[in-house]
């Protein structure tokens, strides 16, 4: 599968090393780990290959793990290749995710990719989701055409005032819209971090949290690589990047619709690969929330 995605790389550049972030408005940082990013997690939790480009993170009985970006951005491109907890991760969450305070307070926005382990055997589910001022319900659960424990695949976001699309390996799945700004569940003010984590959700997570998980197969280790930002970093007070100036690709008309062809893999997706759309759970919702009413494809 393609899309506009790919066709728009002559606009920004796919890292080969991972340790380069990418901002539209500072040019090109590069550093080590620690310039771009805090742990939250000891050191024994965060491991990285010998060369450097390739992140491990790993949730035991001790410790879960994660990592923010220490720069926050409004609006962008955000990207990163990840492979998977392998055989039985029931109640194993990974996360790659954004939002506008650290410490996920009360009043916060959120932009999700959470991936739910499973039962060996078992298809993995992938959880986006998007948070408003502190409220969040907007979930949509996809099964994936691949598996995402064998190999890395690449999972983004792009966000800008009119719509946030989560693709995975360029294949957008899901299309949240701010058609005409009438949506007001749209999280569109207030610059976000950049996260990624694995931690125990087995609450929630694998059948409602009915399958717990099982500590004998720790250590869980996710694997991240290519992290990729190409976005408007926040300065107080308000950055000049942040206003829609149409001056950076992910602020232009082509980045506020969907492609034809962007279309059709949206529809394959819609047809094939969802498992759960709050936007038809009429048991949780007695009214329809409003941004359900917006067709993505516009």
């Amino acid at each position: 599968m393609e899309s506009n995605a790919s066709s728009m790389a002559h606009v920004f550049l796919i890292l080969s090393v991972m340790f380069t972030l990418f901002s539209s408005s500072n040019g090109v940082v590069k550093g080590a780990f620690e310039e771009n990013f805090s742990k939250s997690c000891p050191g024994t939790h965060f491991k990285t290959s010998k060369d450097g480009q390739i992140w491990y993170l790993t949730l035991d009985q001790v410790s879960d793990c994660g990592f923010i970006t220490k720069q926050s951005y409004r609006f962008g491109w955000y990207s990163t290749k990840l492979k998977l907890v392998g055989g039985d991760s029931a109640g194993v969450v990974t996360a790659f995710y954004m939002c506008s305070e650290v410490e996920a307070g009360p009043l916060r926005d959120e932009i999700d990719f959470e991936f739910l382990g499973n039962r060996t055997g078992q298809p993995y589910l992938i959880q986006t989701n998007v948070y408003n001022n502190g409220s969040g319900g907007r979930e949509m659960r996809h099964q994936l055409w691949f598996d995402p424990t064998l190999d890395f695949h690449t999972y983004s976001i792009l966000w800008n005032s009119h719509q946030i699309v989560f693709f995975v390996d360029q294949v957008p799945i899901r299309v949240y819209k701010n058609a005409n700004h009438t949506n007001n569940f749209f999280p569109a003010q207030r610059p976000m971090y950049v996260f990624s984590s694995i931690w125990n959700a087995d609450n929630w997570a694998t059948r409602g949290g009915l399958d717990k998980i099982n500590w004998k197969n720790a250590p869980f280790v996710a694997s991240y690589k290519d992290f990729t930002i190409d976005a408007c970093p926040w300065k107080n007070p308000y950055p000049a990047c942040a206003s829609s100036t149409t001056q950076h690709w992910w602020d232009q008309n082509n980045a506020w619709h969907l492609s034809s062809k962007e279309k059709i893999d949206y529809a394959w997706v819609q047809r094939n690969f969802v498992v759960y759309n709050y936007c038809q759970d009429t048991v949780r919702n007695k009214y329809k929330p409003q941004e359900c009413w917006l067709n993505p494809l516009d």
